[in-house]
């Protein structure tokens, strides 16, 4: 191939231009190259070879011309179908064409390339001056290529290489060659590319960027502004900052380009704008550099300051910092200066929050802000300025400026140290540490600490601090947990500075209780802050062990925590090994050890064996070491449940198959569960203890004895209720052989024979007792994965659920009588019916999966089916307890009949029992009407704790029942529920209410339990009311339910307020903040669902007599009428309590308000509530609640302006009826010259609105007939 040019170039430079052309560029680019670069100066074929390939060019090109024009012109259409071998004719044709197309194309590549070499040749053998023409033709034509990127290509390279020679001419290479480059670097997004475009960056100088016919380049040149390639590489960037200087208009796209990225754009993205405006304004002059300064900087430090949002005015100030970086560059602090203090100042002083957070931000960022051509008087006079207004936002109002003046005044004490005066440092540090470390926000507090630990970086600090940071002491006891962590790292941040000392800051006694008792983080962070003192890495094993037992002996609790993270902060393996033996032997000899040290030396041996037991090595040694009986040795030791608790770990991380040895023991501490729900390290005990049950294969042993309990309970109390006991829940006479030798005492066993009275009762006690602390247990059980899978499994489940059912029936119905009654038993027997429906393993007969588990039921229902009619039926027996009488006849009935029941238990043991859930579906009678009447007579513990209990009660129910809904196993429409809902709530305002008016007051024991429980039931209530909302659609509406019991719970916060404190509604309030929606969705949906079948635009006297107004709109009338004018003597005798009473009151109503306001149709609903309420006030002539409930509709809620009054449709029509109403009152003579003021005060409320309201109706029929 390569002689056979070489030849033909000899011949003539015609023929190797049409052998180069035949042969292709993939095949002779190799050979070209050799053979163009191979041509001397000197050869004819240097002024022979540009003339015939410009020949060659310009033939290629016509033709190609031709061919392209050939299809062009328009054919006739054909007067008929063409045939098949018509239409194959004219394929062939369009085949035919794209062949000479492409082969012309193809001659083109070959002819440009060797045109490119031609012009690179290492010798320069060929003049520009004729190879000018062919190139010229190439690029002017370069358009008609775009089908062909390799001819592209091609020609883009030989216009580039013209441009970097400087060869003469270039300018005319550039206008088609240059967008191609721009586009293809945009499109393929190769560095490569933009590297080329960046170095031919001074060709876009030759463009008459005001030229209409360069808008495509300009297009172009403003989407590298935005190119992520070109943001990213530096050659990119230089070219976007060099085109600024190209055009004063160019400047003002791209810069508005980079104005519409700041509020999107990535931090990095945001830096590199800032960069590249910077790079542009230092090359730039005259209109392209005042439009950068005065146009685009400023606009950036207004928009800095008066950004709607943190996050926008941050990302304005990451593209300020290309300036404020490069401050010392000369021109840019002035620039800074002249731009930023006109505005700051006056900025840090305004009313608006958000417009000083973001200027201190700006301030920070620009500090020291200074004329650098000013006079020294003048530059002190403006830093004084800045720390003026530094040291007045230490204690502005807001809590962020705060937090951002703190940690500012931090970093500026940190880098201008050596320049500030002393005087202004001591002032400044002082406020810091003195009040700034006492504020009540917890932000504030952390942002102080976080201030002092970047101030520390600057040596020059620490005389000072070391006098001042004793004072952040007492941080360490700070109620957040965020202060006291932050604490631990300034400690931490301390020990490795030479010049201090920790324990100067805080002691280390109270470092000690802080490990002790303070979560993980923090007690972590201590624990690797204490590390080096108490097990040091640099000393021997021996003598770091020494250190750590003199920790537990000074602080035992503190000790333990220590063990617990030693591993996780750099003690080595082998030395806790070691620590772990020595604990042991301490243990074991007992020598002088007080009990609280045991307990901690046991718990510290079980937190490393836990951590040790990860490796295989480690875990093999911790099994000689106890080997030998020494675990045995161990449990004996343990006196108390903690070190129990400690041990039964211990045996669960190393050895289980240790643990038979045990089994006794763990057995009893699981029965031994009297108070159990109330101690909170029995608790930990007793879950230890089912971790290794669980793991030694104990379970259903284990559970077997619980049922045995909740049994015996049962039968208790059948005894003594007369309660009708489930065959399930009698106990099976025989038992079944199990794998631990564990045996069942006497005292577990039912007792047949005679029972003195005293006897009866103490036993009823210790079972109930007993039977509180099992359900604890099996909540527990529940849990956990593991050990509710077993649950599951465990052959007694049924029997301990209908056990549960019985002990529940008797909590809840007897609660008024018996003090001791809990809702523990009730909680695990509805989280065992939730849970079994959960498992798909309620439906009767179902004993697939593994489950054990049936009913025996002529209906076909659910455990939670059952479970929710049982509890609902055992609710409504206590409402129907209505006098005292009736109690006590019942006890009596009881204690007559305790000796026949206990005689005759053991043939009803025989006989089939009938479920009282099956007789009675659990509906609602109506005795709920007597709520307030329950007897209380015959019982012997205070009315408070009587009240508690009930309140107790009826709170597990609803957590059952809103568990069940919101894991939609129950429907939330039920009427049941609802109807139980609003009744409680009911029955809460009239507990409150009577003993308010009998003057028995709560203690504060009592109240603060009861309150405890209401506040739970509050949240509960209000996210019932979520769900059934949640279910709503026009199909399926509200149901009336959902009103009332909104109305009912704002007549709660009411009564609370009232009779309780503000203190307590408070809380009420802050309760119900995160359901206001849903409150204010049930108030007004069933107006809204009448509004959308058509009913709500009309008026009648039915809306009005069927209405009860609520409390609270009483008393929010009262609380209006007391701003409009001061309350009488008389007034104040009536039976609503005086307004200033409701200060929470009022500020839930403003919260309901602001929420109104953001949804009209939702708005209009509602205030046709007080639209109805103020026509049956007109009709009772009650004009102090009509005009109160008008002041807050059309002052508070809508507002005078007609144009606040537009969609409300309900309530305009609710206005028909009240103001011609008004007017005929207002002219009828009236025997009270006090209502007819507030009628007149009322008419001139609507007066506005009705006008504009009526004309907009006269004119709607006009427009209809036009």
């Amino acid at each position: 191939m390569d002689k056979k040019l070489r030849s033909s170039l000899q011949a003539s430079p015609e023929s190797f231009l049409s052998s180069a052309t035949k042969l292709g560029l993939r095949s002779a680019k190799a050979s070209l190259k050799s053979i163009i670069h191979g041509i001397a100066p000197s050869s004819p074929l240097s002024s022979s070879l540009p003339p015939a390939l410009g020949n060659s060019i310009s033939q290629c090109i016509a033709s190609f011309r031709n061919v392209r024009d050939s299809g062009k012109s328009p054919s006739s259409p054909p007067t008929k179908r063409r045939r098949r071998s018509s239409r194959h004719a004219k394929n062939r044709d369009e085949e035919v064409k794209e062949n000479n197309e492409s082969g012309v194309l193809r001659d083109l590549q070959v002819l440009s390339h060797i045109s490119f070499l031609c012009v690179s040749h290492p010798k320069n053998a060929f003049s520009p001056e004729d190879l000018l023409p062919a190139v010229q033709e190439l690029h002017d034509n370069l358009i008609l290529f775009e089908s062909d990127s390799v001819l592209l290509s091609e020609i883009a390279n030989l216009c580039e290489e013209w441009w970097k020679d400087g060869l003469e001419g270039r300018e005319t290479l550039i206008s088609q060659s240059l967008p191609f480059l721009l586009s293809k670097s945009l499109a393929l997004k190769k560095k490569v590319d933009v590297h080329r475009v960046y170095m031919l960056r001074e060709a876009f100088a030759l463009f008459d960027f005001e030229d209409e016919s360069i808008e495509d380049l300009k297009l172009l040149m403003i989407r590298c502004v935005i190119a992520p390639l070109y943001l990213k590489t530096e050659d990119g960037r230089k070219f976007v900052a060099y085109m600024f200087g190209l055009s004063h208009q160019l400047v003002k796209e791209a810069l508005a380009m980079i104005r519409s990225q700041i509020p999107f754009g990535r931090k990095s993205m945001l830096e590199i704008y800032g960069d590249i405006v910077f790079q542009a304004w230092k090359h730039v002059e005259g209109e392209s550099r005042n439009e950068i300064e005065n146009g685009f900087l400023q606009g950036l430090i207004e928009g800095a300051i008066h950004a709607s949002s943190g996050a926008l005015a941050a990302s304005i100030r990451r593209v300020l910092g290309g300036f404020i970086n490069q401050r010392t560059i000369n021109g840019v602090e002035k620039l800074l200066f002249r731009l930023t203090e006109p505005v700051i100042f006056r900025s840090l002083q305004v009313a608006n929050p958000n417009v000083r957070l973001n200027s201190l931000h700006l301030l920070l960022d620009t500090f020291p802000l200074e004329d650098p051509d000013a006079t020294k008087e003048t530059k002190d006079t403006i830093l004084d300025k800045q720390f003026f207004l530094l040291e007045r936002l230490l204690t502005d109002d807001c809590p962020e400026i705060r937090v951002v003046a703190v940690e500012g005044s931090c970093r500026i004490l940190h880098l201008f140290w050596e320049i500030i005066p002393s005087s202004t440092i001591t002032k400044m540090i002082t406020k810091i540490f003195d009040d700034m470390s006492h504020d009540n926000c917890n932000e504030v507090r952390l942002s102080t600490l976080n201030g002092i630990m970047y101030l520390l970086g600057n040596p020059q600090s620490h005389e000072i601090l070391k006098v001042l940071l004793p004072r952040l002491g007492h941080l360490i006891l700070d109620p957040a947990l965020s202060v006291r962590v932050a604490v631990a790292d300034l400690l931490i941040l301390l020990r490795d500075i030479r010049t201090f000392q920790f324990y100067k800051v805080v002691g280390l006694d109270i470092l000690l209780s802080t490990l002790a008792n303070d979560p993980p983080p923090v007690a972590q962070k201590i624990t690797k802050l204490l590390i080096p003192s108490y097990f040091p890495a640099k000393v021997t094993p021996e003598e770091a062990c020494k250190r750590c037992v003199t920790l537990i002996k000074r602080s035992p609790k503190a000790g333990a925590r220590f063990c617990e993270f030693a591993l996780s902060e750099g003690a080595s393996m082998n030395s806790l090994l070691e620590l772990v033996k020595v604990f042991i032997s301490l243990v074991l000899s007992r020598n002088k050890l007080q009990e609280d040290q045991i307990e901690s030396l046991l718990l510290a041996a079980a937190y490393l064996c836990n951590n040790l037991v990860t490796e295989p090595f480690y875990k093999t040694a911790l099994e000689e070491l106890f080997s030998g009986g020494k675990l045995k040795c161990l449990f004996a030791v343990a006196a108390t449940g903690p070190s129990q608790s400690s041990v039964v770990n211990i045996i669960s991380a190393i050895s289980p198959d240790a643990a038979a040895e045990f089994v006794d023991e763990c057995m009893a501490l699981v029965k031994d569960c009297s108070g159990l729900s109330e101690d909170t390290e029995r608790q930990e005990k007793v879950r230890s203890v089912h971790k290794l049950i669980l793991s030694c294969d104990w379970f259903d042993d284990m559970f077997d004895v619980l049922t045995r309990l909740l049994q015996k309970a049962a039968y208790e109390c059948h005894i003594k209720f007369v309660t009708e006991m489930p065959k399930q829940c009698v106990p099976s006479t025989k038992r079944k052989k199990t794998k631990s030798s564990f045996k069942v005492s006497a005292k577990e066993k039912h007792v047949s024979g005679k029972k003195l009275p005293n006897m009866s009762a103490s036993i009823f006690e210790e079972a109930y007792s007993n039977a509180i602390g099992v359900a604890w247990q099996i909540i527990d059980l529940l849990k956990f994965e593991g050990t509710r899978i077993a649950l599951f499994r465990s052959k007694t489940l049924e029997p301990a659920f209908f056990a549960l059912k019985v002990i529940s029936e008797a909590s809840i119905v007897h609660c008024m009588h018996y003090e001791h009654m809990d809702t523990t038993p009730i909680l695990a027997y509805s989280s065992l019916a939730l849970h079994l429906t959960l498992q798909n393993s309620s439906v009767i007969g179902a004993k697939n999966k593994g489950f054990h588990f049936s009913i025996s039921s002529s209906q076909e229902q659910t455990v939670l089916e059952q479970t929710t009619n049982h509890l609902l039926n055992c609710i409504e027996k206590l409402f129907q307890a209505r006098d005292g009488g009736k109690s006590a006849k019942q006890t009596s009935a009881c204690k007559k009949n305790h000796k026949k029941v206990a005689n005759s238990c053991q043939q009803k043991r025989r006989e089939p029992q009938t479920n009282p859930s099956s007789t009675n579906d659990g509906a609602f009678k109506s005795s709920y009407s007597n709520i307030c009447c329950i007897g209380t007579s015959g019982t012997t513990f205070s009315e408070q704790k009587r009240i508690s209990n009930v309140i107790k009660m009826l709170t597990a129910m609803l957590k059952f029942i809103v568990d069940a809904a919101t894991m939609s196993l129950v429907s939330n429409n039920d009427a049941r529920f609802l109807k139980f809902t609003t009744i409680y709530i009911q029955y809460t305002i009239s507990v409150i209410r009577r003993h308010s008016q009998e003057q028995s007051q709560f203690n504060d024991d009592d109240l603060r339990g009861t309150f405890f429980y209401l506040k739970s039931s509050l949240t509960y209530t209000a996210k019932f009311l979520n769900l059934v909302l949640a279910n709503t659609s026009e199909t399926s509406p509200p149901p009336p339910e959902a009103y009332n019991l909104a109305n009912f719970l704002l007549d709660l916060i009411i009564s609370v307020e009232s009779h309780l404190g503000s203190g307590y509604a408070a809380r009420l309030v802050t309760t119900l903040k995160p359901w206001l929606p849903d409150l204010v969705l049930a108030l007004g949906a069933r107006h809204i669902m009448k509004q959308t079948s058509g009913e709500g635009t009309q008026s009648t006297d039915s809306d009005h007599s069927e209405l009860q107004l609520p409390c609270w709109t009483s008393v929010l009338a009262k609380i209006e009428l007391n701003e409009l004018t001061n309350i009488s003597s008389s007034e104040e005798a009536e039976r609503v309590p005086e307004p200033d009473k409701h200060l929470s009151f009022k500020k839930l109503v403003g919260m309901i308000t602001l929420l109104l306001k953001g949804n009209s149709s939702i708005l209009d609903a509602v205030g046709k509530i007080f639209m109805t309420g103020s026509a049956v006030a007109l009709e009772s002539e009650d004009f102090g609640l009509l005009l109160g409930l008008l002041h807050f509709v059309c002052v508070k809620l809508v507002g005078h302006d007609h144009r606040g009054w537009k969609g409300l449709d309900m309530m305009l029509a609710s206005l028909e009826g009240i103001y011609p109403e008004i007017e005929r009152q207002v002219g009828r003579p009236s025997g009270s010259e006090h209502g007819s003021q507030k009628l007149l005060k009322a008419r001139a409320l609507l007066e506005p609105i009705w006008i504009n309201y009526t004309c907009e109706s006269e004119e709607s029929p006009s427009r209809m007939e036009e």
